[in-house]
């Protein structure tokens, strides 16, 4: 009798214990992080003037002015010829690259600039073909390609 309770006994402890003994070879193996937002990055495309910038708010209002300011000397090479005054915004979707190469993707103008100024197209998509080649954007230490929207504002 003494025998069998001492089997019971032994029994349930071996039976309640088993959630203490880990058998896991590696408990210290890091999960993955497997959530990636795609609607950001790390660090924004970058001029070589501005590469050197740290602060990631001055960086990229570094990158926004210089490409604004290569864009717009590049226009204002041209005369442009109208008969009435236009002030308008025109959007200038650029895509830049992994490898840092500016793509025109597309141009969104009202009817009136593509009607006034039908050669403007042809010269936007000339101006981002002369831009330089930058730093491409960054996710996580890798290049990515990112998709740029430049306001540009026609007043003539």
């Amino acid at each position: 009798m003494f025998l069998r309770g001492f089997s019971l006994l032994l029994m349930v402890l071996f039976i309640t214990s088993c959630d203490k003994f880990s058998f896991s070879k590696n408990k210290n193996i890091q999960d993955l992080d497997t959530i990636v937002d795609f609607s950001s990055v790390d660090t924004f495309p970058s001029f070589k003037p501005c590469d050197s910038i740290i602060d990631k708010t001055k960086k990229t209002d570094c990158f926004r002015t210089t490409i604004h300011q290569k864009i717009g000397a590049e226009l204002l090479q041209h005369t442009f010829i109208i008969k009435d005054s236009i002030d308008e915004i025109i959007y200038v979707d650029l895509i830049i690259n992994s490898e840092g190469i500016f793509t025109l993707h597309a141009i969104q103008s009202s009817n009136n600039i593509k009607k006034v100024l039908p050669q403007l197209d042809g010269l936007l998509r000339e101006s981002v073909g002369k831009l330089p080649k930058i730093y491409a954007a960054n996710k996580r230490g890798i290049p990515v390609s990112v998709k740029y929207s430049l306001p540009i504002r026609i007043k003539l």
